[in-house]
């Protein structure tokens, strides 16, 4: 699903919406999904794709602040957070770290590029599951994808941790790990599983997300094995992890 970094994200807009009705103390939650796209392609190149949350006002506004915060400091090669700022003014500030970069190393022809594409992978009563794409190339050996879920509980709005969505940690990592051990056999030569965590212990990936056919593990480059190896994606059957987990 996200190997292909490469995608065609210059694509029309397109509506979507799905519509979500939670009854919590008696008051109905209704939430709807459209797709906003912003691009632009001087002097960097910029195309930001996501979903924006859209109906009961107080749950629309907590998704929409994760999701636009998360992709705003995603655009961000500082250390400090940007989340405050708006999408718009990080892409303005995107443009004008280019421009500096490119006025002080004047030789590199090559423009800065920020493409982000998010989409919602999965929604029940609850939780919502987006996944967001992010890739940048700002003028390095090679640009650098990461993945990341971001899962709401759609009652509240409120985003959930990793910690929130597990109920029993070891029996999760056990699952997990057998059907890692299988997808790396299917990819190199039978590399040891430590190898794989950099001589470290087995663990989960950053963020874990969800699909109609069940739990999302996704490795991004250097979270496990080498960068060359690329992302590393399977889905577990709800069958065999809904046990684990309080939510799904």
């Amino acid at each position: 699903m996200f190997n292909k970094i490469y995608g065609d994200l210059k694509k029309a807009t397109l509506l979507f919406s799905f519509l979500i009705l939670v009854v919590s103390c008696n008051k109905e939650v209704s939430i709807n999904f459209s797709e906003e796209n912003k691009e632009s392609s001087e002097p960097a190149i910029i195309a930001i794709n996501y979903p924006k949350a859209e109906g009961t006002k107080e749950v629309a506004q907590r998704i929409n602040d994760a999701v636009e915060g998360y992709i705003v400091n995603q655009t961000n090669l500082q250390a400090d957070s940007l989340s405050h700022l708006s999408i718009d003014d990080a892409i303005k500030r995107f443009h004008n770290s280019y421009k500096t970069f490119n006025s002080d190393f004047p030789e590199t022809s090559l423009p800065w590029e920020a493409l982000i594409d998010g989409e919602v992978t999965y929604r029940s009563a609850d939780v919502i599951s987006i996944a967001i794409n992010s890739y940048l190339n700002t003028g390095g050996a090679h640009g650098n994808t990461h993945v990341k879920f971001l899962n709401f509980n759609p009652q509240t709005g409120k985003q959930y941790s990793k910690n929130d969505l597990i109920d029993d940690l070891d029996g999760l990592s056990k699952i997990i790990e057998e059907h890692l051990k299988k997808e790396m056999i299917s990819k190199t030569d039978n590399q040891p599983m430590e190898d794989a965590f950099f001589g470290k212990d087995f663990q989960l990936p950053e963020s874990l997300g969800f699909s109609d056919e069940g739990l999302i593990i996704l490795y991004n480059p250097y979270e496990i094995a080498s960068y060359a190896q690329g992302i590393i994606e399977f889905t577990v059957p709800f069958e065999a992890v809904g046990q684990f987990l309080n939510i799904y």
